[in-house]
């Protein structure tokens, strides 16, 4: 497949199936657990600039989806402080393991996390705000957009970042994006509008990029 062909084609494939997409990123989370966070360095800065996006206040509630090995989870406990409650799940029990033992050593009895897909995610109240953070498959989900948002007030603020592939004049480097993503999701195609399917649920909505087009950040709220 040449490289400037790599875009059209992998955006090409037909819809995969939810449970197998699932099985296969449980399947790769589960060989990359251990190291994951040492991979995270580079885009650590990019995780700071999404939570500030969601503007939290002390007191607030806030879910971290797809919470992974819990990098996160500091920022969201700082911003949301003592009187506020972090919620984060996670499909991979091998990622989850490390962000439990993560909450246990810093003492929070405020952040809950849950062991489950998406799709099956209920908390027992809305949030203020929802952090998707490199969330892929989540967010080429349309089941998986209807249970998120249902955990969400009317107002609330989402905040996303995730990876995308490069403008078109960069197209041959597409081929390596997508084998980049393909290392972490169940379903990596689909990089040429990631957010597609869930900004149209949303309003106030604005993007930008990261990492010279490779990626973007983007925010909006819950319709009222």
């Amino acid at each position: 497949l040449p490289p400037t062909d790599a875009g059209a084609a992998m955006s090409a494939q037909p819809p995969a199936d939810e449970d197998a997409v699932r099985a296969a990123s449980i399947e790769k989370y589960r060989k990359r657990a251990a190291g994951y966070d040492a991979t995270c360095g580079p885009t650590w800065p990019i995780r700071e600039r999404t939570v500030a996006l969601l503007g939290l206040q002390a007191g607030q509630s806030v879910l971290d989806v797809g919470c992974g090995t819990g990098l996160s989870l500091p920022l969201l406990r700082a911003a949301v402080g003592d009187t506020g409650r972090v919620h984060g799940f996670d499909q991979s029990p091998d990622m989850l393991a490390q962000a439990r033992r993560r909450v246990a050593e810093a003492g929070w009895d405020n952040v809950d996390l849950f062991e489950t897909a998406a799709q099956d995610l209920r908390l027992p109240g809305r949030v203020d705000a929802l952090l998707f953070h490199y969330t892929h498959d989540i967010l080429r989900s349309h089941s998986a957009i209807d249970a998120l948002l249902a955990c969400a007030r009317p107002g609330a603020v989402v905040a996303i970042a995730g990876i995308k592939y490069f403008p078109r004049w960069l197209a041959p480097l597409n081929l390596w994006v997508y084998l980049k993503n393909h290392g972490y999701n169940g379903a990596p195609g689909e990089l040429r509008t990631p957010w597609d399917r869930i900004a149209p649920r949303l309003v106030d909505w604005s993007i930008s990029t990261t990492q010279y087009g490779m990626g973007y950040l983007a925010r909006g709220r819950v319709p009222e």
